[in-house]
C-alpha cells in the first residue's frame, strides 16, 4: 500500500511539473519547418483513421487545401496562431465530431479547485442563442436581473460579438452542408469557444441592448451562497435518499448540467399524450428507464407519444437501439456495419482518457484485455475493408412496443445518435418531424470511438471519429439533415414570452386530429 501512495504521489508531482513547463511554453514562436510538419501530421493522420475523409470534398480539393496552407506558413508563429490557420482547412473535411482544440493554459487540480471557489464563471451565468446572426440571452442566472432575457450582447471585453461569431463559425463544422447545427452551437457552446479563444477571467464586462437601450455591466463570478442552502435544507430518511439515488441513475443525473438526460410526463387528464424529453442518449441505467416509461404508457392506453430531440447532441448507440426496439413492432436492422480503415483502428482511441493518477493505474491494470478485445472485435469483410459487426445484428421490438401516433421534436442541436435515430424513424414512416433540420447528417457520421490526436510541435489536438455510423435508412440528398414534416423556427419573441411554438403545433395537431375522428362518428 505505501508502494502505491508514494507512487500516486511521485506522479501527481510530475503532473504538476508538466503543467508549470507547459503553460511556461505557450506562446512562444514555432518554426515555419516544425508547423509545416505539423500539417503533414495530421493530414496523414486523417487519411490513415478516418473511414469516411473524402465524403464530403474530393481528395484531389482536400490535398489542395493542406497544401495551400502550408504556402501560407512563412514566419514564425505561436501555437494560437497556427490553429487560427489550420482549423477552418480542417473543418473542410464537414466531420461534424471532428473538433479542432487550441493549446490552452491549463490547470492543476489545486488551482481548479481554487477557481471553483471562487464562484460560477462570468460566462456560464447566462444561456445563449441566435438569432439573425446576433446573440441574445435567453436565461439570465446571474445576480443582476436587469439583464432580462431577450437582451443582446453586442460586445465582450471590448470585442464584437458579431466578429466573435464570424471567427467561430470557421473553426467548427456539421456533418456535411448542414447550417442548422452552427447557428446552434454558436449559442448553445458561445461560452465554451469564448474560453478556448480567451483567457478565463473572474469578471467581464459585457455590453448589453436591452429594449434597445446600450447598458455596460460588469458581471463578476457568482458564489453560491451554502449556508441559506444549508437552513433550508430538508433532512431526508434513509429511504428517500435511496430513492433519489435511485431515480438519478435510472433518469441519468448529469452532475454538470445538474439535469436529467431524460423524463417522462403525461400532460392530458387521461393521459392520453406522452411526452417524452431526451437531453442525450448517456448517463444512467437508460434500459430500465424505457422498460418502466414503455409499461406506463401501456397501462395508461396512452395514443399519442412525443420524442423531444431537441438540443440532444447524441451519446451512445445501444441506447437509441434500444429505444427503436419500442417504437417498431418488426425486426430491425438499426445501422449497418462499422466501417474503419484497418485492423487496428480502435487501438488509437483515447483509453487513457478522463479520471485521475488513480484511475490512470487502474486502466493500465484492464489494459492487458482491453486492447486485445479492440483488436479482435474488427474483421475484414469480402470488399477488402475493415468493419466492426457488433450494432449492426437484427434486432427484435420489445413485446410492450408502442403503437400509437409518434411526434418527434427536432432542431439544429439534434446531432450524432439523435440524427441516427432520427433517420430510421423517418424513413420507416413511423414518426412525424416537428422543427427545424437536424445538425447531424440523415445518411449517417463517423463517431463510434474518437481519440484526440495532438500536433508534435503545436501541440494543437484534433478529435476525430474512427467509425463510420451508417443507419439502415438513407436519402439521396447527401450532406444534409432530417428534415421536419413540418418545419417551426422558434423566434426571439418566443423565448422572450416562453412559449414553444413547436410542441403547441402537435398539441394542436392532435387537437384537430380528434375533432375530425369525432366528427366522422
Amino acid at each position: 500500500m505505501k508502494k502505491v501512495l508514494l507512487l500516486i504521489s511521485i506522479l501527481f508531482f510530475v503532473s504538476c511539473s508538466s503543467i508549470k513547463k507547459y503553460n511556461e511554453h505557450l506562446n512562444d514562436l514555432i518554426s515555419e519547418q516544425d508547423l509545416k510538419s505539423d500539417t503533414d501530421f495530421i493530414y496523414n493522420k486523417l487519411q490513415d483513421l478516418h473511414p469516411k475523409l473524402y465524403w464530403y470534398i474530393s481528395k484531389e480539393k482536400l490535398d489542395f487545401k493542406f497544401d495551400s496552407l502550408k504556402t501560407t506558413i512563412n514566419k514564425p508563429m505561436t501555437s494560437f496562431q497556427f490553429y487560427q490557420k489550420i482549423a477552418p482547412v480542417i473543418c473542410e473535411v464537414r466531420q461534424g465530431h471532428m473538433f479542432v482544440v487550441p493549446t490552452t493554459k491549463k490547470f492543476t487540480k489545486r488551482e481548479t479547485e481554487s477557481i471553483k471557489k471562487r464562484g460560477e464563471n462570468p460566462l456560464s451565468q447566462f444561456d445563449y442563442e441566435v438569432f439573425n446572426d446576433k446573440l441574445y440571452v435567453v436565461k439570465n442566472k446571474s445576480n443582476n436581473k436587469s439583464i432580462e432575457v431577450g437582451s443582446e450582447i453586442v460586445s465582450i471585453d471590448g470585442k464584437n460579438v458579431s466578429i466573435l461569431l464570424d471567427d467561430y463559425k470557421k473553426n467548427f463544422t456539421s456533418d456535411g452542408f448542414n447550417q442548422t447545427l452552427k447557428k446552434n452551437f454558436l449559442g448553445q457552446r458561445f461560452s465554451m469557444m469564448y474560453t478556448l479563444n480567451n483567457d478565463t477571467k473572474d469578471s467581464i464586462k459585457y455590453d448589453f441592448k436591452i429594449k434597445n437601450e446600450l447598458k455596460s455591466i460588469v458581471i463578476k463570478r457568482q458564489i453560491v451562497d451554502s449556508t441559506e442552502i444549508k437552513k433550508s435544507k430538508i433532512v431526508l430518511t434513509r429511504e428517500q435518499k435511496k430513492a433519489i439515488a435511485k431515480k438519478k441513475d435510472i433518469f441519468g443525473y448529469e452532475a454538470k448540467s445538474k439535469k436529467y438526460m431524460r423524463n417522462l410526463k403525461f400532460i392530458e387528464k387521461d393521459s392520453s399524450i406522452a411526452i417524452i424529453k431526451i437531453q442525450g442518449f448517456k448517463e444512467g441505467d437508460y434500459e430500465e428507464f424505457y422498460k418502466q416509461s414503455f409499461q406506463k404508457i401501456k397501462n395508461f392506453n396512452t395514443k399519442t407519444l412525443i420524442i423531444d430531440l431537441r438540443n440532444n447532441g447524441g451519446g451512445r448507440l445501444n441506447e437509441i437501439a434500444k429505444l427503436y426496439t419500442y417504437l417498431t413492432d418488426k425486426d430491425f436492422n438499426f445501422v449497418e456495419k462499422s466501417l474503419v480503415t484497418k485492423k487496428t483502428s480502435l487501438l488509437y482511441a483515447d483509453f487513457y482518457k478522463g479520471g485521475g493518477v488513480a484511475t490512470k493505474i487502474l486502466k493500465t491494470i484492464f489494459a492487458i484485455g482491453y486492447y486485445p478485445l479492440m483488436y479482435f472485435s474488427v474483421h475484414k469483410n469480402e470488399d477488402n475493408k475493415y468493419y466492426k459487426y457488433a450494432s449492426s445484428k437484427t434486432k427484435k421490438p420489445d413485446a410492450n412496443n408502442f403503437k400509437g401516433k409518434v411526434y418527434v421534436l427536432i432542431n439544429g442541436g439534434s446531432f450524432s445518435a439523435s440524427s441516427i435515430i432520427s433517420s430510421n424513424l423517418k424513413g420507416s414512416k413511423r414518426a412525424i418531424f416537428v422543427g427545424e433540420e437536424t445538425g447531424g447528417a440523415y445518411n449517417g457520421t463517423v463517431a463510434g470511438r474518437m481519440p484526440m490526436v495532438e500536433m508534435p510541435n503545436s501541440k494543437i489536438n484534433v478529435r476525430m471519429g474512427l467509425m463510420a455510423c451508417i443507419p439502415a435508412y438513407k436519402t439521396e440528398v447527401e450532406g444534409r439533415g432530417i428534415f421536419p414534416d413540418k418545419e417551426i423556427l422558434p423566434t426571439l419573441e418566443n423565448r422572450i414570452n416562453n412559449r414553444d411554438p413547436e410542441l403547441d403545433w402537435i398539441l394542436n395537431d392532435i387537437k384537430s386530429e380528434n375533432l375530425t375522428d369525432l366528427a366522422k362518428q
